[in-house]
């Protein structure tokens, strides 16, 4: 019987519960100004410093968030002895660079997604992180949000039975007109580690290790991904279908269906989504509205704080051999629809 399932409540820590750290921000772009809002509003953490190639720059988000000093380098942001943590929000293609900068200087970092370019940028940041004994983690904030800690309780406890197919969308119009740093290989444009990043991850928090991957896809004429369709299957036989696009708008939903129930979010599912709980014959058993309508980048920072404040080298929630598996997968993705980055 399924009549008596319920989803179980949400047990995110309050923010400003959390430990407080006095970060660094490389690269004050629109993310990084997505983060510094979350960070004002909705925590206690301080912003210390911003630094970007451009003094300019960093001085304008210095004035916009209230920052104590911006710097004309990332080396003078990584030198000065009052940044407890880094925040890594550069092109894709810099990841690396950044974050081994920052590592190498002592600072705890959380890194935008996607986490790197590929798989083997992604395992030397975080044997950097390993020599130096600091904490690194992928800034992939859906992990992080109230409704994906019901999700991880949900498949804990078994309310679905057996998953058996996982399906999640992530489309936005973003090609020709977007930013252009999607239409350039040299900055590991594209939409997979923009975009498809989060349908793959989700897959692989729900169904853990792939066991196959299979991929089609789009290249623009400037050689980088216009969408793909992925399907994943893991050891017991459960399916993943996935998909992304930059060249058009999806609707961003996903499901997990099981052989006892299915769960549907509704919204965007990688942002602050609806969930609700339904009978393998479409009854509806039960349906949790998000508290907060909010982008919730700020749940990701404190898990920073309460990390770095553990002593911890990587998150429980989102750990290194994670990433690792996600990074690994959209290679394979790659190498499937022929795109290929500059130096591989």
């Amino acid at each position: 019987m399924t009549s008596g399932l319920k989803l179980p409540s949400p047990r995110v820590p309050d923010p400003r519960s959390a430990p407080v750290l006095r970060w660094g921000v490389i690269a004050p772009g629109g993310i990084a100004r997505t983060f510094g809002r979350a960070l004002r509003a909705r925590t206690n953490q301080e912003l210390r410093a911003v630094a970007s190639r451009s003094l300019e720059r960093a001085e304008a988000y210095r004035d916009e968030f209230g920052v104590e000093v911006a710097y004309g380098s990332y080396e003078e942001l990584v030198a000065d002895p009052h940044v407890d943590a880094v925040y890594v929000a550069s092109p894709h293609s810099e990841h690396l660079a950044h974050a081994q900068l920052a590592l190498e200087a002592g600072k705890p970092v959380l890194v935008e997604k996607a986490f790197t370019r590929n798989g083997a940028e992604a395992r030397a940041v975080l044997e950097t992180a390993d020599r130096a004994g600091m904490f690194a983690m992928e800034a992939m904030w859906t992990r992080f949000l109230p409704h994906m800690d019901v999700v991880r309780q949900v498949l804990e406890q078994g309310l679905l039975g057996e998953v058996q197919v996982v399906a999640a969308d992530h489309g936005q119009k973003l090609y020709p007109d977007g930013p252009q740093r999607l239409s350039d290989p040299a900055l590991a444009g594209g939409a997979l580690l923009d975009l498809c990043v989060y349908p793959i991850s989700f897959a692989s928090m729900v169904l853990g290790e792939f066991d196959s991957l299979h991929a089609t896809g789009l290249l623009t004429d400037e050689g980088v991904d216009a969408q793909e369709a992925v399907t994943v299957q893991n050891a017991a036989g459960a399916l993943g279908l996935l998909s992304a696009s930059m060249v058009s708008s999806t609707p961003t939903t996903a499901s997990i269906s099981g052989t006892r129930a299915r769960l549907e979010f509704s919204g965007a599912f990688y942002g602050q989504s609806t969930l609700t709980l339904l009978s393998p014959h479409d009854e509806v058993l039960d349906v949790l509205e998000p508290s907060d309508r909010e982008h919730g980048l700020h749940h990701e920072i404190v898990e920073v704080a309460a990390c770095v404040d553990a002593r911890l080298l990587e998150s429980p929630l989102m750990p290194w051999a994670e990433t690792l598996r996600v990074m690994d997968a959209m290679d394979a993705v790659r190498e499937q629809i022929g795109f290929r980055l500059p130096g591989e």
